[in-house]
């Protein structure tokens, strides 16, 4: 019994620490690595944006610019579940809510961003003066200026990944 019992708390150390949370005095704390101060922004050294190296400006036609393309690629809840909770937890989040952020993609699908990578991968906020529905608009009008020949594959990606809310403007377009 009692080596069952330290394998459970074992095991739980493990998963806490999996998940970005750590151990201490019997209790769970985050483990704070990400800033929340760039908001509505993610820390560009957590979340810097990452590509599909499948997607180029010679393969627009036949990825982002096919209807339906992204569905093809988007990662399954039970791959962005697990990293949302790790992540909220390394931004420090006081809400733990998962339902309270989307786990957006910083270079969007749209544009070719990279699926699975956690560095373009974060909790954006569903709240606050630049809630996550606000870059919606922006990644379709971009992806629309890509693929209409009025805008580079790169300098939409390029603007988006380091400003999101200056990105239309970024590119001469809004």
């Amino acid at each position: 019994m009692r080596a069952t019992l330290r394998l459970s708390s074992a095991a739980t150390a493990i998963a806490l620490t999996a998940a970005g949370l750590v151990l201490t005095t019997g209790s769970a704390h985050a483990a704070t690595t990400c800033s929340r101060s760039h908001l509505p922004l993610p820390d560009a050294t957590c979340q810097p944006g990452a590509y599909n190296p499948d997607v180029t400006q010679s393969t627009i036609d036949s990825t982002i610019c096919v209807p339906g393309w992204t569905k093809t690629v988007r990662p399954p809840v039970s791959y962005t579940t697990p990293l949302k909770i790790k992540q909220i937890a390394e931004y420090g989040y006081s809400d733990t809510d998962t339902a309270d952020y989307e786990e957006d993609h910083l270079v969007p699908l749209e544009l070719g961003g990279a699926p699975r990578d956690p560095k373009n991968l974060w909790p954006e906020p569903r709240y606050g003066n630049e809630p996550a529905a606000s870059k919606d608009s922006v990644e379709n009008k971009l992806k629309t200026a890509v693929c209409n020949g009025t805008v580079q594959l790169d300098a939409a990606r390029s603007a988006i990944a380091t400003d999101w809310t200056t990105a239309l403007s970024k590119v001469g377009i809004g």
